[in-house]
């Protein structure tokens, strides 16, 4: 009998896709204490925008959470998200940034690094593959699942091929914004499984309301590994429950490792956290509400609930559904990249822009300007040339160093940190200072902390992946 592996992103992606990465990490201990006796494959539990908002908004220190989280569940297997050269940040670092962060990672209680590249670039992910193995670590290709007139079957098969030819140990179909239809879910795993001998994980977002259908066809194909959040932190932008996956493996006569009762425990302990943030406001309604539309948009999960809760900022929640229907048009303009950590964030807030301010493109971002320019890697498809011309504004385009040749930045991040808090730095300390230097310095003593500018720009999306 077939067994199919469950993947557990309650604590990562369930939190980022409904409640903004705002969860507590004392709720976040509580939640994986439970999960870690079910028996499941993995878990989830860092990378993607849990790494910025500790530091941003908990002020607390990420590898700290880890090293928690990992005492909290010791005996399930971690997993985490890392954007590839982009590493948990929004540009490329250089290679021994890179390489210190996967090793302190895995040092720290992470297995399995999930690595992805919003762009479907290999040579943006090939030294994360690298590195992870040569630390140890369980090396995960991911494909940013996405549709246009450049996407389809053999572009995805053909890519999971340069994955596998790195080493991955495994791969996944990541489709962070919940647009994979039955059919085409089952050809695809159908075609990875004769094509590769390594397992397939499925990643996808239930925000169309096709997860439940989606992850059948898949199991019926053949993949090994499947994803899903307990059942309250479960569903709209966030992913299919964890005992609606047991349920349809056992209906179509396969094993799982767990049976539907052996989460009671996990639902009681994460029933009680969902309800406390539904008390607070933070649990939004619209956030569970099915959206087909997206099937058009291609929105992910976690941004979704980070847009609707940064044009409220704005003043502009009216203008929701317009900026809705102006990511599609960006994205053609920037050659169809998948809705993904970065370039999710970067379309929608230029969505957000053009929208509000009247005029396609009047305001830009240094990221849209970067992404022109070939900063982020290759176009997936061709770019409007009237739309780049206008971007650029006149401004010289500035050639994109490689990445192997990037200068490490370790040695002068250290003393400029040691400067500030007066003392010497650990070396977590300096990757974070490295990634997040706004927002790194945890010191009391220091008010080094700078306010966030109440102004528009990419970062306020995070939540994409």
């Amino acid at each position: 009998m077939r067994t199919v592996k469950i993947n557990d992103v309650s604590v990562r992606d369930g939190n980022q896709s409904l409640l903004a990465t705002r969860m507590d990490h004392q709720d976040i201990l509580k939640i994986l204490k439970e999960l870690d006796k079910v028996g499941l494959h993995s878990m989830e539990v860092w990378g993607g925008a849990t790494f910025d908002s500790a530091l941003r908004f908990f002020k607390r220190s990420p590898w700290q959470n880890l090293r928690e989280m990992k005492e909290a569940a010791p005996n399930t297997p971690f997993s985490m998200l890392l954007r590839g050269q982009n590493i948990v940040g929004y540009r490329h670092y250089d290679n021994d940034t890179l390489e210190r962060f996967i090793r302190l990672t895995l040092q720290n209680g992470i297995d399995i690094i999930r690595i992805f590249d919003a762009l479907n670039d290999i040579d943006n992910i090939r030294n994360a593959i690298k590195f992870t193995k040569k630390h140890g670590g369980h090396a995960q290709g991911a494909l940013s699942y996405t549709v246009s007139p450049v996407h389809n079957i053999e572009y995805y098969v053909n890519y999971c091929k340069e994955l596998v030819d790195l080493g991955v140990d495994s791969l996944c179909i990541k489709d962070m914004a919940g647009i994979l239809m039955p059919d085409v879910v089952y050809e695809l795993v159908k075609r990875l499984k004769e094509t590769f001998d390594v397992p397939i994980n499925l990643h996808s977002h239930a925000t169309t309301g096709l997860s439940n259908l989606v992850f059948e066809q898949a199991i019926l194909a053949g993949v090994d590994i499947v994803d899903g959040c307990i059942s309250p932190f479960s569903n709209g932008t966030s992913h299919i429950s964890l005992e609606t996956l047991v349920d349809t493996i056992k209906y179509h006569k396969m094993d799982v490792d767990f049976d539907h009762l052996d989460l009671q425990p996990a639902y009681e302990v994460s029933n009680s956290v969902a309800t406390k943030y539904i008390n607070s406001g933070q649990y939004k309604t619209r956030t569970l509400i099915i959206n087909p539309n997206i099937l058009i948009y291609q929105v992910p999960g976690g941004m979704l609930s980070n847009l609707m809760s940064q044009l409220n900022d704005q003043g502009a929640s009216d203008r929701y559904d317009d900026v809705l229907k102006e990511i599609p048009s960006v994205r053609k303009d920037m050659g169809y990249p998948p809705l993904v950590t970065p370039l999710s964030q970067m379309v929608g807030t230029q969505a957000v822009l053009n929208v509000l301010t009247g005029e396609r493109y009047k305001m830009v971002p240094k990221e849209i300007k970067d992404y022109v320019m070939g900063h982020y890697g290759k176009f997936p498809g061709e770019v409007n040339q009237q739309v780049v011309t206008k971007v650029l504004n006149g401004d010289p385009v500035i050639i994109k160093t490689p990445i192997d040749e990037i200068p490490s930045v370790y040695n002068e991040m250290k003393a400029e940190l040691e400067s500030k808090i007066n003392r010497e730095a650990l070396e977590e300390e300096v990757i974070s200072y490295i990634l997040f230097s706004q927002n790194a310095i945890l010191d009391e003593s220091k008010e080094e902390q700078m306010k966030q500018p109440e102004v528009i720009e990419f970062e306020i999306f995070e939540g994409g992946q």
